[in-house]
């Protein structure tokens, strides 16, 4: 059986992801790395979520600690840019190349990604990023398709799962603050 590593960036989005992953037959692991979540107190609430949410659904999950001064440094100076913007692609790739030396680490066949599942990600950009950082070890699944996404909210209901409405960094938040951002 293959071995998939999934970066999970929050609780809500992994559910439906481990699940197709699973039904697609992959032995599946978590990962859950994201720097770039702000305040810190919002950071303990999605681990908290993203392990209650590995626990149910039966798979081992990584957790790294909570260090954001790595991502302030490389994403920092782009806190005007737009949601989607260079911002989020510089926060792609960090995340994406520390999930990918953990699965090479760890000796899986793949890694992949929950951010894929966001109707507000644009996918072709994480593919492109993710292919850069890890090449054929990254596994493209389009996990909005097939209303994947729906299926995510369905399964956050059931579950009552907290569900945040930015995408984690204080540059997301202050847009959805403004009212000029979108939900994740």
């Amino acid at each position: 059986m293959e071995k998939v590593l999934l970066h999970i960036c929050c609780g809500v989005c992994a559910s439906y992801c481990i699940q197709e992953l699973k039904r697609q037959g992959f032995y599946v692991e978590g990962i859950f790395f994201n720097p770039n979540i702000h305040p810190r107190d919002e950071y303990l609430r999605r681990k908290q979520t993203a392990k209650f949410v590995a626990s149910i659904n039966g798979i081992a999950l990584v957790e790294d600690t909570y260090d954001s001064s790595n991502w302030l440094k490389l994403c920092g100076r782009h806190n005007k840019d737009k949601e989607g913007g260079l911002r989020c692609c510089l926060c792609y790739e960090l995340r994406l190349r520390a999930v990918f030396e953990a699965s090479k680490e760890k000796n899986f066949d793949y890694f992949t990604t929950t951010l894929t599942v966001s109707p507000h990600k644009k996918n072709s950009t994480i593919f492109e990023i993710a292919k850069t950082v890890g090449g054929s070890r990254f596994l493209v699944i389009d996990f909005k398709k097939n209303d994947g996404f729906k299926k995510t909210i369905a399964l956050a209901k059931k579950e009552s799962l907290y569900r945040q409405n930015y995408c984690g960094c204080e540059f997301s938040k202050k847009t959805i603050e403004k009212g000029t951002g979108n939900e994740s």
